[in-house]
């Protein structure tokens, strides 16, 4: 049985074996290695990427750093104290540990992108562990999966968008919140304890949506949007669109883009909404602003009027 280091001849080896679906066992025995020797190297250095040269190369390189006794500089400590520090910190707010610890070096690369093998090699880790952390990190958007031309290689990267990318796809979980809970408020009653509390709760996740995914701010229709619930709130009466129309000096185009604004971002008329039906268009208080008590309490302090 051979003895010493492995050659990049037996990682070769170690490489087609694993490409045609060998057994650890069979390939120690091709090579003269024991089962051992074949495990750790390819636990080190991935099963699924498993590249000879590449681990050859990662090998010599662990051996110039077990040479030296002393380092040239303190810069690899540094870097590593840093991504300890960038993992510890993301793993507080609440992402798994180890993900934490694949975006962080993910995030260091130098190279920009990283195979699942070097994620194994450098954080020594187990292939499972790096595969289900990646997929953990694509379905929250954080990273992004490429394949080298001509090879099945697959590498990974973090995207210069990845936080808005994750914001938007986080978003949409609380979307899904405020819509569950507004039916909530339609099944148990608007002025039910549990109606309220759905009430505040569909509107805290439903602005929130609104304000991860972008408001949009800079688009004109949104400044129109707020100038026709400043007008509604001016006149306090209900209007046509005609009215508006004649009295903003618009086209009708615009009014129904400024009031399509105000359906799709009712945070724009907060703490109002405009309410609208085949008589026109009104600005009203937001039923889940004022608890049932409060609103009783205001009716007992104004003469009923008509509904302008």
């Amino acid at each position: 049985m051979a003895a010493g280091r492995l050659n990049l001849e037996d990682r070769q080896a170690i490489a087609s074996g694993l490409a045609q679906g060998r057994s650890y066992a069979q390939i120690a025995r091709q090579i003269g290695r024991p089962t051992s020797t074949v495990s750790r190297e390819v636990s080190r250095n991935g099963h699924r990427d498993y590249d000879a040269a590449e681990a050859h190369q990662a090998n010599r390189r662990d051996g110039r750093k077990r040479v030296s006794a002393t380092p040239a500089s303190g810069t690899g400590d540094v870097r590593d104290a840093f991504i300890s520090e960038l993992a510890s910190t993301l793993a507080a707010t609440g992402m798994p540990r180890m993900a934490a610890r694949v975006f962080a070096r993910l995030a260091t690369s130098a190279t920009d992108t990283m195979t699942a093998a070097a994620l194994v090699r450098d954080l020594g880790v187990s292939p499972a562990s790096v595969s289900k952390s990646i997929a953990y990190l694509e379905r929250m958007e954080l990273v992004e999966r490429h394949v080298e031309p001509g090879s099945r290689k697959e590498r990974y990267r973090v995207g210069d968008d990845v936080w808005t990318r994750a914001i938007r796809a986080d978003s949409s979980g609380h979307a899904s919140v405020a819509d569950v809970a507004q039916q909530g408020v339609a099944f148990f009653g608007e002025d039910s304890p549990v109606g309220i509390r759905l009430a505040h709760m569909s509107r805290f996740f439903g602005n929130l949506t609104e304000q991860l995914r972008g408001s949009g701010l800079a688009a004109p229709t949104v400044d129109d949007a707020m100038t026709v619930a400043a007008a509604l709130g001016h006149t306090q009466h209900r209007m046509t669109a005609a009215q508006l129309v004649s009295a903003l000096g618009w086209t009708r185009h615009r009014l129904d883009a400024a009031i399509r604004q105000l359906r799709e971002q009712p945070v724009l008329a907060d703490p109002f909404t405009v309410h609208e039906n085949d008589a026109g268009y009104r600005l009203q208080a937001r039923p889940d602003r004022l608890s049932p008590e409060q609103r009783a309490g205001l009716q007992k302090q104004v003469a009923p009027t008509d509904d302008r």
